[in-house]
């Protein structure tokens, strides 16, 4: 993979946040194993939609206040934000072609 995904802490949030393209957050920790299926798949959009989304990664025991304040109970959670706002949010494990479905049905 050419392009590294951010990782998303409190400092950093709301510059990621501004981008001018949609944001796609994956809301993971290391423990986690769907989370770790996920992942390679979500590196792989990120690379492959890396002109029409930005995307980001947020590890919830290192920022457990982010995810708090954007209501993640179960990871890996999926969220994609458009102007700052939340448009989309996908919970669990998931194929490319889903996850990829529901990014462009919501760009």
């Amino acid at each position: 993979m050419s392009k590294t995904i951010p990782e998303l802490t409190l400092d950093n949030f709301d510059l990621v946040m501004q981008s001018k393209l949609p944001v796609l957050v994956d809301f993971w920790a290391p423990w986690c194993g769907p989370c770790r299926t996920l992942s390679p798949i979500v590196e792989q959009v990120a690379e492959e939609m890396s002109e029409r989304i930005t995307v980001a990664k947020c590890n919830v025991d290192e920022n457990q206040d982010l995810a708090m304040k954007y209501g993640v109970m179960s990871i890996p959670t999926l969220v994609l934000f458009r102007d700052g706002a939340e448009v989309s949010r996908t919970v669990g494990a998931m194929p490319k072609p889903k996850l990829v479905a529901e990014i462009e049905k919501n760009l």
